[in-house]
C-alpha cells in the first residue's frame, strides 16, 4: 500500500511528503505538503534541506509551552510561520490525565474544528509555496489535519488510515526516549499508556476520528465546510493537492 515514506531531513524523525498517493481523480503531488515533527533541532544542515525542498510556509499546531520550550530552528529561511496551537497542554499533562488517543482526537474534530479549518485554508492558499504541518510528535494534531485534508480531497480512507501508522515507526528509538524523559520531568510517570499517547500511532485511533467526522457530517468535505472552509477554498486546496493528469 503506497504512503508517504521519510524524507531525512536532518533534526528530525517523522518528516514526510504527503504526495504520491493516488485520489479519486488523479494523484496528490509531490513537494507540495510536508508533515514532520517539531522543527527545533534543524541547524543548518537541516535547515539547507528545508530551503532545497521548497518549503515557504510552516503551520505550528503546538501550544505555547511547547513553542517556548522547543522554538522552531528556522533562522536564515525564508518561510511563513503560522501558529495556529489546537488545542492547550502538552502530551505530557495529557498523559498525566489519564487522556487516550481516540478522546484526544475526538476533541480535536469537535473542541478544535475551527483551527483545523484555518490549517487547511492556510494549505490551500499557499500559493506555489510548499507547505510543512507540524507539531511535537507530527501524529496527532498534524496526523487528524492531514488526515483530513487527504481525505477532502479524494484519498481513499485505507491510505490515509496506513499514511498515519507509519509515524510510529518513526518515532520509536531515541525520539520517544527524549520525550518520555521530558514528560517525566513535569511528573508524568513512564508507563506503557504514556509510551502509547506520546509514540504510538495504531489504526484504531485515526480510524475513530475519521468515523466520528463520517458520522456527524458524512464526510470530510462536509465536515470542513459546516466548520468554516468555503467551497472556493475546498476547490482550492483540490487544485493545489492533487494533479488530474
Amino acid at each position: 500500500m503506497e504512503t508517504s515514506t521519510r524524507i531525512p531531513v536532518p533534526g528530525t524523525y517523522n518528516f514526510r511528503d504527503v504526495g504520491g498517493v493516488p485520489t479519486a481523480i488523479g494523484r496528490v503531488r509531490d513537494g507540495v505538503l510536508y508533515r514532520s515533527d517539531g522543527l527545533h533541532r534543524l541547524g543548518e544542515a537541516g535547515r539547507a534541506e528545508l530551503r532545497d525542498l521548497g518549503v515557504g510556509v510552516v503551520i505550528d499546531l503546538r501550544d505555547e509551552n511547547e513553542a517556548r520550550i522547543m522554538p522552531d530552528d528556522l533562522e536564515g529561511l525564508d518561510v511563513e510561520v503560522l501558529r495556529l496551537p489546537v488545542f492547550e497542554g502538552s502530551g505530557a499533562s495529557q498523559g498525566a490525565a489519564g487522556i487516550t488517543l481516540e478522546a484526544l482526537y475526538a476533541r480535536i474534530v469537535t473542541q478544535h474544528a475551527s483551527v483545523v479549518v484555518e490549517a487547511v485554508r492556510e494549505i490551500a492558499s499557499a500559493d506555489d509555496r510548499s507547505v510543512v504541518v507540524h507539531c511535537t510528535a507530527g501524529k496527532d494534531r498534524t496526523g487528524v489535519v492531514i488526515a483530513l485534508t487527504l481525505l477532502a480531497v479524494g484519498v481513499d480512507r485505507e491510505l490515509v488510515i496506513a499514511d498515519y501508522e507509519r509515524t510510529e515507526g518513526n518515532l520509536a528509538g531515541d525520539w520517544l526516549e527524549e520525550m518520555v524523559q521530558l514528560a517525566k520531568r513535569y511528573g508524568a510517570p513512564d508507563t506503557p499508556e504514556l509510551r502509547m499517547l506520546m509514540g504510538g500511532s495504531p489504526r484504531e485511533a485515526i480510524a475513530s476520528a475519521i468515523d466520528l467526522v463520517e458520522r456527524e457530517h458524512g464526510s470530510a468535505r462536509e465536515f470542513l465546510l459546516a466548520s468554516g472552509l468555503s467551497l472556493d477554498e475546498l476547490a482550492k486546496l483540490e487544485a493545489r493537492l492533487v494533479d488530474a493528469g
